[in-house]
């Protein structure tokens, strides 16, 4: 570990309470902002934005830091001029040994000005935070991986095993296109890898600043998409039946919402309730405590599903209607309404019986029920092996003692989805820390702690050094 990583521990063990980074920044960390600044400041939204311009400016960096221009990729999908991906390698010794995937996105969800504080693609610090779109998801990653490449060339140093970098395009619109996806089917051998760290693994603050635990994201939900549709030959509205289409596919979701699929719980979910369970209120405690009882206490599952949808989540498949549409005219009985379901599924189920549950739930016959988007993928949990725990933990323990490393199972859905069927386990392990409440990811005025963001530079930059080996 360097010296300034043993310093800025020391710093949290001695103030883990300071609200912000005041420390004047070494020339290394404010190149790293700048680098932040650049990539947070190129819009990369799917509407207007520009992924590509975004990869040439990182890999202009990139050879300027001293990365051998053979060894950095820009790779643009032929009909998809702006979505181009950025693939960087470091070359290991041991040519046996299976290579280390660093994967970030750098795409981001949409973002209306009028409805910010603050301009959402200028980067602005501000009492501890910045705040941009993109700040946290997912460009602080990614520039904190790149920053690393010229770190590791500033060093010299040489890993054992192959160190690969991909930051790519199109995770938060698949269906449009998808960067990972591109890249597995047309360059699998630039980030073939025994493992990948992604995005999804963070670190907890209390109220007052205390890092309380860090996350390492093993497993996540199978997502699948279902319409329900249902027709009939519509009418004057002054004259309209009792039951219209409408109120029929409104009972139906009614039914849907009411039924709570049974509990699933998956190794990574367990691992979290033991994990976490402690760390909670002695309520919460107590609930999660119950979770891992033979059968789960039926009074705690109760109140984990009317109080905390987050972890209710973690511990069954669910479905919500996030779409309806119906109606012609403004006076008239519509002839057709559809809804659309957002279906997670634990990790090991199949989509059959749950689209069987949803047609008995549905119990209408005039409702049809089909599968629609990208067919869901099997995405088996990654192992939760020390070689991939115990890095994490260690490193962790020296930087911020006390902190629990803690494996998780990710509700939402992310890259890891193509790469771990694909035969890359994917592990998300970001050392980012958030204090209690919404981060404005994927809503307004997304933001990150200064102070989280110039650690977890340091931690990235660690451990991948004790998983690839070398000096």
């Amino acid at each position: 570990m360097s010296a300034r990583v043993l310093a800025i521990a020391a710093l949290l063990v001695a103030a883990p309470c300071a609200p912000a980074f005041a420390q004047t920044l070494e020339p290394d960390q404010a190149r790293f902002r700048a680098l932040y600044e650049e990539l947070v400041e190129i819009n990369t939204t799917q509407s207007v934005g520009d992924c590509t311009e975004a990869s040439e400016a990182l890999a202009t960096r990139l050879r300027a830091g001293g990365v051998a221009a053979e060894d950095i990729h820009v790779i643009v999908p032929p009909g998809y001029p702006k979505r181009g991906n950025l693939v960087a390698v470091l070359p290991g010794s041991d040519a046996n040994a299976e290579a280390i995937l660093l994967l970030a996105h750098i795409d981001v969800v949409e973002a209306n000005a009028e409805d910010w504080d603050r301009d959402p693609f200028t980067l602005i610090e501000e009492d501890g935070f910045f705040y941009a779109r993109g700040s946290s998801d997912d460009k602080a990653m990614a520039a904190i991986f790149a920053d690393s490449f010229i770190r590791y060339a500033e060093e010299g140093y040489r890993p054992e095993r192959t160190v690969k970098m991909a930051l790519t395009c199109g995770e938060e619109t698949p269906e449009d296109y998808n960067g990972v996806r591109y890249l597995l089917e047309h360059h699998r051998d630039l980030i073939d890898a025994g493992f990948a760290i992604n995005e999804n693994g963070s670190g907890r603050l209390d109220a007052a600043g205390n890092h309380v635990a860090i996350t390492m994201q093993a497993g996540q939900k199978v997502r699948q998409l279902f319409q329900l549709e249902t027709t009939g030959a519509g009418g004057l509205s002054s004259a309209a039946p009792k039951d219209t289409l409408i109120i029929t596919l409104g009972r139906a979701l009614e039914r849907i919402d009411a039924y709570d699929f049974p509990l699933n719980i998956s190794p990574s979910s367990r691992a979290f309730l033991e994990g976490m369970g402690p760390l909670e209120n002695e309520a919460l405690a107590a609930d999660m405590r119950a979770m891992l009882e033979t059968p789960p206490d039926a009074e705690a599952e109760a109140r984990i599903i009317a109080t905390d949808a987050r972890l209710n989540a973690m511990l069954r498949s669910t479905c919500v209607a996030v779409r309806m549409n119906a109606g012609e005219s403004d006076t008239a009985v519509p002839m057709r309404a559809t809804a659309l379901l957002d279906c997670r599924l634990v990790p090991g189920e199949s989509v059959d019986p749950l689209e069987a549950k949803l047609v008995e739930l549905i119990a209408d016959e005039t409702i049809h029920l089909t599968r629609v988007g990208d067919p869901a993928m099997p995405s088996p949990p990654p192992p939760m092996t020390e070689e991939i725990l115990a890095p994490a933990r260690e490193l962790a323990e020296k930087m911020w003692p006390g902190v629990k490393l803690v494996p998780y199972q990710v509700n939402g859905e992310d890259d890891g989805r193509f790469l771990t069927p694909a035969g890359i386990p994917t592990y998300g392990l970001s050392g980012i820390f958030h204090p209690p409440g919404p981060t404005g990811s994927h809503g307004l005025n997304e933001r990150v702690p200064v102070q989280s963001l110039y650690d977890a530079r340091d931690f990235l930059h660690e451990v991948v050094k004790r998983y690839a080996g070398g000096e």
